[in-house]
């Protein structure tokens, strides 16, 4: 079955691209349990997207026969550090070094550029002695359904953009920038509501030259999970 995806504006990641956590929220929807999304190419924005389910469970999203994305249903299996306490990441919202050399300030989810109630405005800080970043976000009525709780796609958004801060923490790693989304494993099990505090979370899993992994994980303030991520990164540097 093909049917139609159009990533509107309000979105964005780098300039004139759809933010990658955000598409691959889109084309995991409905699909059950983990699902692992691969991105092959960024998607553009305004523009008509094919998603195409396959007849080997996989589903794709394409641009004139171009694959952009790929999702797949698969396990997650992730040890999730101590979730820190509110009033140390409320201390330390956006002090994370690469929030001061942002290579993309429009960017839906972490862009410090965006206003209230237009991007997610998710600014991590470093957890002290740590290699945990962590902030904190609440969601607003205009990211949520009518219903008022916060769809998947914007949970994978929350996810995704956190997970690079850690990667570039270090000094050094200012050499990687920018990097950009290569692949999200994302596991939601539970529902967030509009209104309702949430603390996100990141760490580093495994550096490698120009790529990096880290993992994810989202809290509502009462320190229900909510979901849990993995997240590879791939550096532009140099490209």
């Amino acid at each position: 079955m093909t049917r139609t995806l159009v990533i509107d504006p309000r979105f964005c990641g780098p300039p004139g691209t759809a933010n990658g956590g955000y598409v691959a929220g889109r084309l995991a929807h409905g699909l059950a349990g983990a699902v692992e999304v691969t991105l092959r190419a960024p998607a553009p924005l305004a523009t008509a997207l094919d998603v195409i389910d396959g007849a080997d469970g996989a589903r794709t999203l394409a641009l004139d026969g171009r694959e952009l994305a790929r999702a797949t249903c698969t396990a997650l299996a992730l040890e999730v550090p101590a979730r820190p306490a509110v009033a140390l990441v409320e201390a330390h919202a956006g002090d994370c070094r690469a929030m001061r050399t942002h290579p993309f300030p429009e960017d839906f989810v972490c862009g410090p550029a965006r206003a209230p109630g237009d991007g997610l405005r998710i600014f991590p800080g470093i957890v002290p002695d740590s290699e945990i970043v962590a902030a904190l976000w609440v969601p607003d009525a205009s990211v949520c359904g009518e219903d008022g709780i916060v769809p998947p796609e914007i949970l994978w958004a929350a996810l995704d953009s956190p997970s690079s801060f850690p990667l570039l923490e270090p000094e050094s790693a200012r050499a990687l920038e920018p990097m950009v989304l290569g692949r999200l494993c994302v596991s939601i099990e539970a529902e967030l509501a509009a209104g309702e505090r949430a603390l996100v979370m990141a760490w580093p899993l495994a550096r490698d030259g120009r790529r990096g992994t880290a993992g994810a994980a989202l809290f509502a303030a009462s320190g229900r999970r909510i979901a849990i991520a993995r997240a590879t990164w791939v550096s532009l540097a140099g490209r």
